[in-house]
């Protein structure tokens, strides 16, 4: 019995030490899902700490299942094709700078609430995340994801994925 007692006080002392962000130096990956209309694939992102409350980061997303659309041909309009997204459809990349609110909010170490801004090869945009952490190196985040400045292109058949409100889920890890 006070083998497990003390395995549960050393379980307990890990969760109460983790820490969301540390600041300046503070690294952190993601790696999740990322879930949109038209669409579902991975998230992969990387946040490096500058600043007690300041983060930048790089995050990449490439859509795996992604809905086909049909076309009218051009031989007769009553006739359809089928247009599958090409990779440069599927794939978006963007650098991010975060303002990590935990401290200045004065709430749970463990939770770490970002807002921020990207900047990216489909739009410039916004997000809303927030991580928490089991241990000082586990835990789970989610982000909300949407479009300020949509980019054009001429094919205007695909740029609404990456082009749009997402959601992402998965996990968290300190560097």
């Amino acid at each position: 019995m006070k083998k497990i007692i003390t395995l549960v006080l050393l379980c307990s002392a890990g969760l109460i030490h983790a820490q969301a962000f540390e600041g300046a130096g503070d690294s952190k990956i993601n790696i999740g899902a990322n879930l949109q209309k038209g669409g579902s694939g991975i998230q992969a992102s990387a946040d490096f700490g500058i600043g007690e409350n300041f983060s930048y980061g790089f995050v990449g997303s490439y859509l795996l299942d992604v809905q086909e659309i049909s076309v009218p041909t051009s031989v007769l309009p009553t006739e359809f094709k089928t247009e599958k997204p090409a990779f440069k459809d599927r794939f978006d990349a963007k650098f991010r700078i975060n303002a990590n609110l935990s401290s200045a909010i004065n709430i749970d170490d463990r939770l770490d609430i970002y807002p921020g801004l990207s900047l990216g090869l489909k739009n410039f945009g916004g997000h809303l995340g927030s991580r928490y952490f089991f241990s000082d190196g586990f835990g789970v985040f989610t982000e909300l994801g949407f479009p300020i400045a949509k980019y054009g292109t001429k094919n205007k058949l695909f740029d609404h994925l990456n082009n749009q409100f997402t959601f992402s889920i998965g996990a968290s890890f300190n560097l």
